[in-house]
């Protein structure tokens, strides 16, 4: 064999393709990025990468992704080397132009998957067509739903139920020899041959070991054996041979061991690397017909992920079409929204976003959050949606959103546009509590088949890097410990590593640590493992597991898919985000309690608008509890900002956010409103955008529009830029506009200090972004609440207690402002309290707050329902609640330290010594009916009275909330003399505290308890 016959020569050049790259998304296996692969296949001369990770193509669409990304660069290049010309002096009469990079190379990225079976069989799959790839996604979702999150089981019979239109890649097996191989593995090779003919073909890969030559021969050996075509491939899963460490360190953490210690499993050297058509030839020089072969088999696979089309559910209904449909509820909701009859200005608006919405045939898209909220209207379950699409009168009078366009200032086509034909953007919030029925719902409605929900892609950060770096590293916990409590945030400060080190008394210099930390660097931003999303929803018309696979999530009843929401958006899938918001449910709460004691029904929507009171109260930063304005730095900024209107308010939500503090607009524009500043605008084209905000840009939109209109940005950048905001915590590459964004700005003639402080506000969105379209909606919500805790304030407080865990402060500082706010608050009583807190008559025509059993933290509600239902005419003693009731031992000593048999005339540590002489789960039946006072007489015993600081205590212990007094009240006169009196102790006759009679107690407990004093 001459090397000419495979060596690329000028006249001739080797189309080289890699088969099998394994990426990170083979979560602590591969060491690179899929982005990392296609880059260096650019720059290497490959023609085409497949991305096989085991059982997965998550990492796929990332790939396709940098891809396009390539293609778009290296035309933007050959535009700019035909019009402007090459870059550089040029070479000079007689002398031969040296070799450059591929500079205009465009690989292309070829699905595929490693599949590994049960029986040990392994294959690369790598589907020819769109039924093949439909394939290979039901053959992955089969296996993943068959097991647990993160594993798959698969068997043969799936792969020769699903391996039709694909080219099957059969790997050699492990025990290779001389002989035929395992039979085992030959029997599957003769029904995979006899199913699939030629498009079965055995993979020549290297095993970097020293012996290749006799492997290869082998494996030769084998495919000449059963007729089998050899294809060659350099089997990488590293885009580098620099990523060696960290590949080893990947896996010493895949297997809970230390480095030193991974012995075999280690990679012997740095060859499993990503190779060149050059050294492709030198690996392969002695099988030229494998090399020759994959060229083939890379002209024969023209699938891309760009042939995926998305189809979303037609929703047809009754012989209705999709549009139709819309048209008809849109019209009924707009009789039911303006009952007097809708503006001209409404009409109008509404037939235009019908028509917009029809061209760009959006219709069954609509309708399907029309019948999820439908759905959950349907079963009292409070929503409201938000978004740019959620903001139109369309949305409005489909019972979406409680929010009038007309309040606001949106523009339809700004969100749903058909010159950029992007997908509209609708989130809907339910109540947390009861989010899962509307989950099930979906899944119900249109099959799991059909329905799942996006991945989230779990990255490695600081904490976690630290700590499983640092242990595969060798570090000793108390290292890890330190590094991670005081140096997980300092990846943005490179070179200070060693000054924070010897702060806090590590050696910078030891050789080991600093390894450690080069790889701790190093897998930031690697994927560790999948988890779901929180919320946005695939629906499909087809089979959603013929687009991408499925499996289960952990949480049951749940499936995902293996895409996060930057996947589907590059490949312009539509979701239906299902959030949770814990304000929903506390808003829907306290209007049943208005319906039960005022007979009021309210709605989001028919709540009084513009109440000047409410609007007092937020001046007067009185909102503790209320939503999204509830924090230290809205309430300061409250006072200043004055709100009056609904639109005051839409700003307030969107203001204290990291994009408009980092730009620095904040104090601009506050000083514009109280007429400390002139209102003014860069140019005349900027005001149009900015005169809602006074000329200062505080929304998303507005920091796009300025991009658009004041530096000349093209629809397509804008785009780029629009999901760098989207991604910047994942990929951080906002930056990568700001020249093009300078130079813009400084070209269309604006202050170089206005154009940098509003990027700098672009990369503030980047970290937190808010658009105005979430802000009106989350508006409504600050003002729902508001208006609430204004008017029903014991009421808010009762269904914020209700909601938790949630917002912002504890319950014991939403009891505490209750009380501020004059309303009666009752303690937790066995026979008057519920699991839920209740509003009960408070004998003066007003409603007092009784505290529910819901407080107790050691409590369920399981144990409550049998307390609450056989209670009926109350409890007499302790011992009648274990009796009636048959509730644990556990949970009444847990109502005994919450002090809830107080009613009875028990105090909490009489009530506790009573619960500590019930042992059994149950009663004995001779003593499970009262035994009318033929109880056996017992020596009593003597409890001392507890002080107020231990009740005050036993209260946050049992409760984390207390309805005595502030724990500083207790000490106030030695924090601050003159200004309190030391509390008076309770006494009997003038006695004191020490000198009080004690209780006489009946009941001698089994056990004694450390927490008594008990006085003989």
């Amino acid at each position: 064999m001459s090397r000419s016959d495979v060596l690329p020569f000028p006249h001739r050049r080797l189309a080289w393709a890699e088969l099998q790259a394994c990426s990170n998304f083979t979560f602590l296996t591969g060491g690179s990025h899929p982005e990392e692969y296609m880059d260096r296949a650019a720059l290497l001369g490959l023609s085409a990468v497949a991305i096989a990770d085991v059982n997965s193509v998550a990492g796929i669409v990332r790939a396709h992704t940098r891809a396009r990304e390539i293609a778009r660069q290296v035309a933007e290049r050959q535009e700019f080397d035909r019009t402007i010309g090459l870059i550089g002096p040029p070479v000079p009469p007689g002398f031969r132009r040296s070799v450059s990079a591929h500079i205009y190379n465009t690989p292309r990225l070829l699905p595929a998957a490693k599949i590994v079976l049960r029986e040990g069989l392994s294959a690369t799959l790598l589907p020819k067509t769109r039924v093949g790839w439909g394939q290979l996604c039901r053959l992955i979702s089969r296996g993943r739903l068959r097991a647990d999150k993160g594993g798959c089981d698969l068997e043969f019979d799936d792969l020769l139920e699903f391996g039709g239109d694909q080219l099957i890649l059969l790997h050699a097996p492990p025990a290779l020899n001389v002989q035929p191989g395992a039979p085992s593995w030959v029997s599957h090779l003769r029904r995979l041959t006899r199913r699939f003919a030629e498009d079965v073909m055995l993979l020549l890969s290297p095993r970097y070991d020293g012996q290749d030559e006799e492997h290869f021969a082998r494996i030769a050996a084998l495919a000449e054996r059963h007729s089998l075509p050899l294809v060659a491939s350099a089997a990488p899963i590293m885009h580098h041979g620099a990523r060696r460490r960290l590949t080893d360190t990947l896996t010493a953490i895949r297997l809970g061991v230390r480095v030193d210690a991974l012995g075999r499993s280690a990679q012997a050297n740095a060859e499993q690397r990503l190779r060149s058509p050059e050294e492709a030839a030198i690996l392969f020089q002695a099988y030229p017909q494998a090399l020759h072969k994959t060229a083939e088999v890379v002209e024969q696979l023209t699938f891309s992920l760009n042939a995926l089309r998305y189809e979303y559910p037609s929703e047809l209904s009754a012989g209705e079409n999709p549009s139709d449909r819309l048209r008809r509820l849109a019209y009924e909701g707009l009789a039911w929204r303006y009952p007097s009859g809708a503006s001209e200005r409404v009409k109008k608006i509404i037939g235009h976003e019908l028509q917009l919405i029809a061209k760009l045939n959006y219709e069954p898209y609509f309708l399907t959050v029309h019948d999820i909220v439908a759905f959950a209207r349907s079963r009292g379950i409070l929503c409201q949606g938000r978004g740019s699409a959620a903001n139109s009168v369309v949305c409005y009078c489909l019972g979406v959103t409680s929010v009038s366009p007309e309040i606001g200032t949106m523009v339809f086509e700004r969100f749903v546009s058909e010159a950029r034909n992007e997908p509209p953007d609708i989130d809907v919030d339910f109540e947390h509590e009861r989010r899962e029925e509307v989950i099930q719902h979906i899944y119900e409605r249109y099959g799991r088949h059909r329905a799942g929900l996006c991945a989230t892609v779990v990255h490695y950060r600081g904490k976690r890097a630290i700590r499983e770096v640092g242990r595969a590293m060798g570090l000793s916990e108390d290292t890890i410990g330190a590094l991670s409590s005081q140096l997980w945030g300092f990846f943005s400060t490179k070179g200070l590593e060693a000054e924070r080190m010897a702060e806090i008394g590590l050696d910078g210099s030891d050789p080991r640590l600093r390894q450690t930390m080069a790889l701790i660097y190093e897998v930031i931003g690697f994927p560790r493992h999948l988890s779901q999303h929180v919320g946005g929803f695939i629906i499909t018309d087809g089979r959603l597991d013929e687009l991408v696979p499925i499996e289960n999530a952990s949480m049951e009843g749940r499936t995902v898919i293996c895409w996060d929401k930057d996947d589907i958006d590059s490949l312009g899938i539509l979701k239906v985000d299902i959030l949770a918001l814990g304000m929903l449910t506390c808003i829907r709460k306290a209007f049943d309690l208005i319906s039960a004691h005022h007979g009021v029904e309210y709605t989001l929507a028919t709540l009084p608008p513009e109440d000047p009171a409410v609007y007092d109260m937020l001046c007067r930063a009185d909102s503790l509890g209320v939503f999204q304005v509830e924090s230290r730095a809205q309430m300061n900024f409250l006072p200043r900002m004055r709100p009056r209107c609904f639109y005051d308010l839409v700003i307030e939500v969107a203001i204290i956010r990291p994009g408009p503090i980092q730009g620095d607009m904040v104090h601009p524009y506050i000083r514009r409103r109280n007429g400390e500043e002139p209102v003014s605008f860069p140019s005349d084209a900027l005001g149009a955008v900015l005169g809602k905000t006074l000329g200062v840009p505080l929304f998303q939109e507005q920091a796009m529009q300025i991009a658009i209109v004041g530096a000349g940005f093209t629809p397509e950048q804008a785009d780029r830029l629009r999901r760098s905001l989207a991604t910047f915590k994942k990929h951080g590459n906002v930056s990568e506009f700001k020249t093009l964004f300078m130079n813009g700005m400084q070209r269309n003639g604006y202050d170089e200090d206005f154009a940098a402080r509003c990027f700098s506000q672009i990369e503030g969105f980047g970290a937190y972004g808010f658009p105005e379209s979430h802000a009106a909606s989350f508006a409504l919500l600050v003002y729902a609440s508001s208006w609430l805790k204004y008017h029903h304030p014991g009421i808010f407080a009762c269904a914020l207690l209700n909601a938790q865990p949630m917002g912002f402060y504890a319950p014991a500082q939403i009891v505490r402002d209750a009380c501020a706010h004059g309303v009666q608050l009752r303690p937790i009583c066995v026979n008057a309290s519920y699991w839920d807190n209740v509003m009960e008559p408070d004998g003066a025509g007003g409603l007092a707050l009784r505290l529910g059993f819901r407080q107790i933290q050691a409590m369920r509600e399981e144990d409550v329902a049998w307390l609450t239902a056989a209670r009926g005419n109350g409890y007499q003693d302790v011992d009648a609640v274990w009796r009636k009731a048959g509730v644990s031992p556990k949970m009444i000593q847990a109502l005994a330290e919450a002090d809830a048999f107080h009613s009875l005339g028990l105090s909490r540590r009489e009530a506790l010594w009573a619960a500590k002489a019930i042992t059994a789960e149950r009663p004995l039946p001779l003593f499970a009916q009262d035994l009318e006072g033929e109880n056996i007489a017992e020596d009593p015993a003597y409890l001392p009275q507890m002080t107020k600081g231990e009740e005050v205590v036993e209260d946050y212990v049992s409760m984390r909330m207390t309805l005595r007094a502030h724990p500083v009240a207790l000490i106030r006169h030695r924090l601050t003399p003159g200004m309190g009196q030391s509390p008076a102790a309770p006494t009997v006759l003038g006695a004191s505290e020490d000198q009080k009679p004690n209780r006489i107690m009946k009941h001698r407990p089994i056990h004694s308890d450390s927490k008594l004093r008990l006085v003989r």
